[in-house]
């Protein structure tokens, strides 16, 4: 059973591991206005990871109460492998590279 409640995890996408962590959680900004979770990505024993930024969620733009956060492998899975068909290389150094993804990771 996949708890979906965590802030941190390893996945395994193409027969390789993935290590994921929680960032950032949905903040307000003055100038930017809502801001969505942020992912961080890292292939096991590589060094260039990425950042998976999130939409902020709807009932947040709604004016309603902060719920509690959603974050499960299935969604950091689809992410991961958006990533990495945007062209992201975990084998590769530099800086992370950072991908807007939906709140489903696509």
């Amino acid at each position: 059973m996949t708890n979906i409640h965590k802030l941190s995890g390893i996945v395994e996408v193409g027969g390789l591991q993935f290590e994921w962590e929680l960032r950032s959680e949905p903040q307000w900004n003055e100038s930017e206005g809502w801001k969505g979770m942020t992912v961080a990505l890292l292939r096991k024993h590589t060094q260039r990871g990425a950042l998976l930024e999130f939409p902020p969620p709807k009932r947040l733009l709604k004016g309603m109460q902060r719920g509690r956060l959603q974050v499960g492998d299935a969604v950091v899975i689809r992410g991961i492998q958006a990533a990495l068909d945007a062209g992201w290389e975990p084998e590769t150094r530099g800086k992370p590279m950072v991908f807007v993804v939906d709140a489903d990771g696509n």
